[in-house]
């Protein structure tokens, strides 16, 4: 049982050391700022798509100034 837990420990322990292991970006600076770029750029993006999809983009046919509306 005391092995059990000791590799459990020092599984854990390189685990956390390493990070993940199948890395998201490259390695080579360069590249790695293009991957970068454009998932800013898409997550940039989503609140245009989102409004487009529930219709939110849609033009106001409000008149652009204020009217009272009743009687003064």
């Amino acid at each position: 049982m005391r092995k059990f837990m000791m590799g459990i420990l020092l599984g854990s322990s390189i685990a956390a050391a390493t990070g993940c292991m199948i890395p998201l970006y490259s390695g080579d600076p360069q590249r790695r700022t293009q991957q970068l770029i454009n998932t800013s750029e898409n997550l940039r993006l989503l609140l245009d798509d989102w409004e487009r999809i529930w219709l939110l983009d849609q033009p106001s046919h409000l008149s652009p100034y204020r009217t009272h509306g009743g009687i003064i």
